[in-house]
């Protein structure tokens, strides 16, 4: 049975169309609902690319990395290839999802986030007949977001990885991937410390005895974030043994679970989440639903040019992103 996958011309081009990706440009020429009901139902277009060269990219039967280049227009599709891998790899072990309240898409360079100042937004207030409504004001920050560019350099030359087996290759481009996530996470942990260019900074609450981490330290700090809830903590190494070596988090039905199935009782119910990214001595609490924009420009992007025609000595790895805090409130940090 013949498919329309099987006519699409694929040039360097594809990469270049303004406002679209490479897989966007090929649902465009290929669509998916029409392969409904058929043996290619399931696959997006760039699947059905590598079924239509027969390049098998995971598993022990992979191809080599060499079965890229068998044609020209099947060459086009490596840069693809590369920039999923990646993704695959940032997504792994990706923890921005669970601090993060939106994800904005933007193309170019120049973003102004928003920010939302309630009036007494601690107070519930009654509303008498004919009195005014609280309010709300919705207004554009001051300052741009900051967009960082993280990468890696992909150093190899062809002759080095042509007979390599493409799923072995895959692992170490989502190493890389990784790589970057942690970079992204660093970024996301410095704007919720340190404010995001628009005088908002964490509020840091100290601890009642410098050094040492008490169960009432974490109460304090969880009764601070009213209206807003603590259901997100980031820490360091360092502080995850002085909030597991707390009294309350090792008693007999904490230590079962932490022993059967590696989770943890959590303080007041929050999501507990191990990071390098976060300084010595530093416990970042999060509303996870006010505390974090994060904003995009483009997904994962590849020197398509240089590896389309295999020169893969010095090909750039790259990801553009920032972040904004949405409710300066909802992120606080314990300094213990």
């Amino acid at each position: 049975m013949a498919y329309q996958c099987d006519n699409v011309k694929l040039e360097k081009g594809m990469y270049r169309e303004a406002g679209r990706t490479f897989s966007q440009v090929l649902e465009k020429l290929d669509p998916s609902e029409q392969y409904k009901g058929t043996a290619l139902e399931g696959l997006d277009a760039f699947q059905r690319q590598l079924k239509r060269f027969d390049i098998r990219v995971k598993g022990a039967g992979s191809d080599l990395v060499d079965k890229f280049f068998s044609t020209s227009q099947s060459a086009v599709l490596f840069p693809e290839y590369i920039a999923r891998a990646v993704k695959v790899g940032i997504d792994e072990s990706n923890i921005l999802p669970e601090i993060t309240a939106t994800e904005t898409h933007i193309e170019g360079m120049d973003y102004r986030s928003i920010t939302s100042v309630p009036e007494d937004e601690k107070k519930l207030k009654r509303v008498a007949e004919g009195a005014a409504i609280p309010q709300t004001t919705v207004k554009t920050q001051s300052s741009l977001v900051r967009l960082h560019k993280r990468g890696r350099m992909l150093v190899a030359s062809y002759e080095a990885i042509r007979f390599q087996k493409l799923d072995l290759f895959s692992v170490t481009l989502r190493q890389i991937g990784a790589q970057i996530g942690r970079m992204h996470l660093e970024d996301a942990v410095n704007v919720v410390l340190s404010g995001d260019g628009n005088d908002n900074p964490a509020t840091v609450v100290e601890v009642a005895s410098a050094g040492t981490l008490t169960y009432n330290d974490l109460l304090t700090f969880w009764n601070g974030f009213e209206p807003y809830q603590l259901n997100t903590l980031l820490v360091g190494s360092d502080t995850m043994v002085k909030l597991l070596s707390l009294s309350q988090m090792q008693d007999a039905a904490a230590g079962l679970s932490f022993h059967g199935t590696g989770k943890l009782i959590t303080p007041m119910g929050a999501k507990v989440l191990r990071s390098s990214a976060v300084p010595a001595g530093k416990i970042i609490g999060l509303d996870k639903h006010y505390a974090l924009e994060m904003v995009k420009a483009g997904d994962v992007n590849v020197e398509y040019d240089k590896l389309i025609d295999r020169q893969l000595e010095r090909a750039a790895i790259t990801t553009i992103s920032g972040y904004a805090k949405i409710f300066a409130d909802a992120s606080q940090v314990l300094d213990v």
